[in-house]
């Protein structure tokens, strides 16, 4: 009886979970990143494939992981399993990023505070004002979603964020809003709001 030949990507998985705990992401390119995350919903099935399907369709791992749920339905194989892990991902990673600052380190930098601010808006598809609220040794007390617009427009009212700082006893603030276009170019409106 002859032995049946082992098939060449015997292992892969394993591997890929070996490489994900000696190094973290940082030895992963995007296409090893979704595979990892699709084996995770996928029992015993190549997911390579399917990884550079949805890279051929949206070029990147961040547009992958903010497309909408009905688009990544349409890639083939994958299924409701895969869309939840694929949302779950930069959901998680935004809540352990917010709970890290309300643990109490200072935010430095502004530059620290924009990156959070960046990570946590985007893929929003409504315009949204978010303001940070910090004590006087810059430490985060919360985060308020103060008004949420359309899809090109968010009404603020600067009274209501004076306001809302006062509530919560903040020291300074840090007010950000996003541009679901992905263009950052401030419009009119947003130079007035800031003067006011």
């Amino acid at each position: 009886m002859s032995q049946r030949a082992e098939h060449p990507g015997s292992g892969h998985r394993q591997r890929l979970r070996d490489k994900f705990l000696s190094h973290g992401l940082q030895k992963f390119t995007d296409e090893e990143t979704l595979e990892l995350l699709l084996t995770l919903a996928t029992p015993r099935q190549d997911c390579k494939q399917r990884a550079r399907a949805l890279l051929a369709r949206w070029g990147s791992l961040q547009a992958v992981l903010d497309a909408p749920v009905d688009e990544l339905a349409q890639v083939e194989g994958i299924g409701p399993k895969n869309i939840l892990g694929l949302k779950l991902a930069p959901a998680v990673a935004r809540r352990y990023l917010e709970d890290r600052l309300l643990r109490g380190e200072a935010f430095h930098d502004v530059e620290q505070a924009a990156e959070y601010l960046q990570l946590s808006m985007r893929g929003l598809d409504r315009e949204l004002f978010r303001v940070m609220l910090l004590d006087a040794r810059h430490r985060l007390i919360g985060i308020e979603d103060v008004f949420s617009g359309t899809l090109n427009q968010a009404v603020v009212y600067p009274r209501d964020v004076v306001a809302q700082a006062l509530g919560r006893g903040a020291a300074a603030i840090v007010c950000a809003h996003n541009h679901p276009s992905g263009d950052p170019t401030p419009s009119n409106d947003d130079q007035a709001i800031t003067r006011r």
